[in-house]
């Protein structure tokens, strides 16, 4: 049965090659640290190996006397130089590093609308001439306070998948215990718990928010708790009608008969069978977490402020117009995301319909 709709989901093409580039984008921003930084990911001074990206050091241990070292100080970097070496990620910008050394005002445009030489010449200005590499340029520009765009499409996106991921598992849980209970009980709990729904979800989720972001500041896992609360009824309906129309089959009732537990029952031989149009929803589900925190973060009712977030690009875009590709880079990343998961979601439907064929 699985290497069916194995074969039944390689079978959409669409979707299989959605599948592979969404994990290669989501395996890049997994590594983020590692591949833009403002820190070297290795550096070896006076025979000391260092791990610059997992561990701070104070800038005394290379001669200074601030708390902690800037690995882009040319001061630091000719010093570690002299006494080692320095490895470097491929974007030498975190998500929240200001880059100084722009040839205009902030938000200035890609370097990718100059050669390399005009770029150095720009952006290394009173820099040692080991800083004109591709790594210190703004590949698509920055935003309105000087932070590089690639870096915090990189990590908004780890954190937008993340977010979707674990809002959507749950969630999911929550809701197919949920729809379990009515669907197998029904009677009066099946009716007092779905007019409990009705009041739950006709509930404003996004006035509630705004009036909490007056008073605290959202965090990732508080905004996480309070959209959970709101978004498990997303797959309790489909659950509970799968336990209401299979709660009365030959096998259950042979399954009571011979004294297993309802809690068996249900999870055992129920659940199972709800599980498919389940795991069909679910791609869906993310991707709809994914846009809520996107606009939730363009609203300003989101992460905290400076978090790197897609929604807050594309405020910045709405916000200078300017820079047309603030708005045009947070678009094109937002539909891509939301297409592939899309895709996606229609091939595991397809893989788990059962009248579906492959030759």
């Amino acid at each position: 049965m699985n290497e069916r709709r194995w074969h039944l989901f390689k079978a959409n093409r669409r979707g299989y090659w959605s599948l592979w580039i969404f994990l290669v984008l989501f395996a890049i921003s997994v590594f983020a640290p590692i591949i833009a930084n403002d820190r070297p990911i290795l550096a070896s001074y006076k025979g000391e190996l260092l791990f610059p990206t997992f561990t701070e050091y104070p800038e005394e241990k290379f001669g200074g006397f601030l708390a902690l070292t800037d690995f882009r100080d040319p001061f630091i970097q000719e010093e570690v130089r002299a006494n080692g070496w320095m490895i470097w990620p491929p974007i030498r910008y975190s998500y929240n590093t200001v880059n100084n050394e722009l040839p205009a005002p902030a938000p200035s445009k890609p370097a990718f609308q100059m050669t390399k030489e005009e770029a150095c010449a720009k952006y290394a200005q009173g820099a040692s001439d080991a800083n004109c590499v591709f790594g210190n340029l703004n590949w698509l520009g920055t935003d309105d306070q000087g932070r590089d765009v690639v870096s915090r499409l990189i990590y908004g996106f780890r954190i937008s998948v993340f977010f979707g991921l674990i809002l959507t598992f749950i969630s999911s849980i929550i809701g197919v215990a949920a729809g379990a209970v009515q669907g197998y009980f029904g009677g009066w709990t099946d009716l007092l718990l779905q007019r409990f729904i009705d009041i739950w979800t006709s509930m404003p989720t996004l006035y509630l928010l705004i009036i909490l972001a007056a008073f605290i500041t959202p965090t990732f896992w508080l905004l996480l708790f309070i959209l959970v609360l709101f978004s498990w009824t997303s797959l309790e309906g489909v659950v509970r009608a799968e336990f209401l129309r299979a709660r009365n089959f030959e096998y259950v009732r042979a399954a009571r008969a011979l004294g297993l537990t309802n809690t068996k029952i249900m999870f055992k031989h129920l659940l199972p069978n709800a599980l498919i149009s389940t795991v069909t929803f679910m791609p869906f589900i993310l991707s709809g977490s994914v846009t809520t925190l996107t606009a939730l973060d363009f609203l300003g009712f989101g992460l905290p402020p400076g978090s790197p977030s897609l929604g807050e690009l594309l405020n910045q875009g709405k916000q200078n117009l300017q820079a047309p590709w603030l708005g045009f880079t947070g678009f094109f990343v937002v539909s891509i995301m939301l297409s592939l998961l899309v895709f996606i979601g229609e091939a595991v439907r397809d893989s788990l319909d059962p009248r579906k064929t492959f030759q």
